[in-house]
């Protein structure tokens, strides 16, 4: 089953994410499918850049968010979704 999950990168004390589509087994910082955006939490205001489209294509497949993917994917909404609202 695939996950859409962070995988940390940056340096000791900054952190950095990367967010991917893994498998729900591989470890946190492993082989993943593909990177959909990343998210920076030492930024000010916190940084997120998403790829809506490719997030609503693994979504579609069956991949889950986890928790914090998908509070970042609220607090970033698709471009779309906004013109519709």
């Amino acid at each position: 089953m695939l996950s859409i999950r962070l995988t940390r990168m940056g340096a000791k004390k900054r952190p950095f994410y990367r967010i991917v589509v893994a498998e729900k087994r591989s470890k946190r910082d492993g082989r993943f499918v593909e990177s959909v955006g990343y998210y920076d939490p030492c930024r000010r205001p916190v940084e997120v850049k998403l790829n809506h489209d490719r997030l609503t294509y693994w979504i579609e497949r069956g991949a889950q968010p986890s928790d914090t993917v998908r509070s970042l994917i609220k607090l970033k909404p698709s471009p779309v979704s906004a013109d519709t609202a």
